[in-house]
């Protein structure tokens, strides 16, 4: 899984094209620890069709704050750099397939 930063973020994900995850989430958050495996496995099983990316939220404040991130994990599915759903909680993985299958669709 793709790690990024206030450094790369703009490169991997406002600029890149296609569908894009970014799980903001922090290393002491208990529920962003139990989404984390779930995400890795997605990440794994969508390789070739979206990219899931990770976000420390207290290395990155900048960018959680741009992004108005309040909770965490939050999740955010990005198309062509741009917004188009967002989740916050652990969601099972079945409906987080869903949220991608969906957005993959739009595309």
């Amino acid at each position: 899984m793709l790690t990024v930063t206030s450094q790369n973020f703009g490169q991997e994900v406002l600029s890149a094209k296609g569908v894009t995850l970014v799980d903001f989430w922090a290393p002491w958050c208990m529920p962003c620890r139990i989404l984390g495996p779930i995400l890795d496995k997605i990440d794994k099983d969508y390789a070739h069709r979206a990219k899931v990316a990770k976000m420390n939220v207290d290395e990155n404040q900048a960018i959680s704050a741009q992004y108005g991130i309040m909770a965490i994990p939050t999740m955010i599915v990005f198309k062509d750099g741009k917004e188009v759903k967002r989740v916050s909680g652990v969601l099972p993985e079945k409906n987080i397939r869903t949220m991608l299958d969906e957005v993959l669709a739009s595309t």
